[in-house]
């Protein structure tokens, strides 16, 4: 890459930095003053809501003109999925299609979370973020989806074109997802059934005589997809229950107490937890958005879960490190941390796991 290339580079990015990172200047429709995450603008984080701004952004696109991040040294590559386990499971298992999507199939139910097929995380196709790889499963290779999970707006997580292709299947799934994002679904996917979420509240799906309870629960991160939004729309984690499974979906999230009171409301733990890995250097900027390996070990204990399986990681470059450090980076973790190597592992694109 050139030199003039690389300055035109950074700088759309910083300009689309703060765009993204601008004031917000709407109106919280859903506002309620005895909620203490509620503002009348949106919404705030409960432990720490100084996350970096615009100058920060500015300084880390200054520090990064003229690096070049490190090519992965491990394959990437995905390996062909198993329709026939995906299409009639016999037991409680994920999928990791890449990102933070991934198919959870427990009791009879096919959940997808932040379903992310595009090629790339942006609001047009043609810049932006590129995919390193295909999807794991395409959409058309996807069972009977139940239920569309979404922990927040940005664009990596919340894709236009994928929720537009699931809500058009002819029995299209339901979406959960955060007080606010439902009103960008009403203009932009007007076809689609969704039910919106504030934190704590709970909603149950019948199916087979199997129940299926979801809950929306605080992590620390934060919400923007235009120059006007941040955080007007709200964000999370979330809880699938059924008689004999739990998993929990931590979306992005940066390390806070949020995960302890997670744990106080789940004591008994969950089954499987699908934990943020990716996306996490230079820690300066990052560490309020973002948990890097070591704090996602810290959270998978803090959780109390019995499997977990990295996501958001290998997939897309969003930030300084490798796509294949945090394979290397939560292997010491683990050892750091005296954590069963398989206790808390990474999928390919496309591989299934029981749990």
């Amino acid at each position: 890459m050139t030199a003039m290339l690389k300055f035109k580079t950074i700088s759309t990015l910083m300009l689309v930095g703060a765009l993204m990172l601008g004031a917000c200047s709407s109106t919280n429709p859903y506002y309620d003053p005895k909620r203490a995450h509620h503002t009348p603008n949106g919404f705030k984080n409960n432990y720490a809501d100084d996350l970096n701004g615009s100058g920060s952004f500015f300084r880390w696109q200054w520090e990064r003109f003229g690096k070049t991040i490190p090519a992965p040294i491990v394959s990437l590559a995905p390996v062909p999925a198993d329709l026939v386990a995906i299409a009639q499971p016999k037991t409680a298992q994920v999928t990791w299609v890449g990102h933070a999507t991934a198919l959870v199939q427990m009791s009879g139910f096919n959940v997808l979370t932040d379903p992310m097929f595009s090629d790339r995380a942006s609001p047009v196709q043609f810049a932006g973020p590129k995919r390193h790889q295909p999807p794991g499963l395409s959409v058309a290779q996807l069972p009977r989806i139940d239920v569309v999970i979404i922990s927040h707006n940005h664009y990596d997580h919340l894709d236009l074109d994928s929720v537009r292709a699931l809500a058009s299947l002819p029995n299209p799934p339901t979406f959960y997802l955060p007080l606010g994002a439902d009103l960008w679904f009403k203009d932009h996917v007007p076809q689609a059934k969704v039910v919106r979420a504030d934190w704590h509240d709970e909603f149950k799906l019948s199916k087979s005589g199997q129940v299926l309870t979801l809950q929306l629960l605080p992590v620390q991160h934060w919400s923007s997809r235009t120059p006007f939004d941040r955080k007007a729309t709200l964000w999370g984690s979330w809880a699938l229950k059924t008689a004999d499974k739990t998993v929990w979906f931590s979306g992005d999230l940066g390390y806070s107490k949020d995960t302890l009171d997670i744990a106080k409301l789940h004591p008994v733990g969950f089954d499987l937890a699908l934990i943020a890995v990716g996306a996490y250097e230079p820690r300066w900027f990052m560490k309020g958005q973002h948990i890097n390996p070591a704090e996602a070990v810290t959270i998978h204990q803090e959780v109390k879960s019995k499997k977990s399986v990295g996501i958001h990681w290998g997939t897309f470059m969003l930030t300084d490190e490798a796509l294949d450090q945090p394979m290397r980076d939560l292997a010491q973790a683990k050892s750091a941390q005296k954590i069963d190597d398989q206790a808390f592992v990474l999928l390919k694109h496309g591989q299934t796991m029981a749990f």
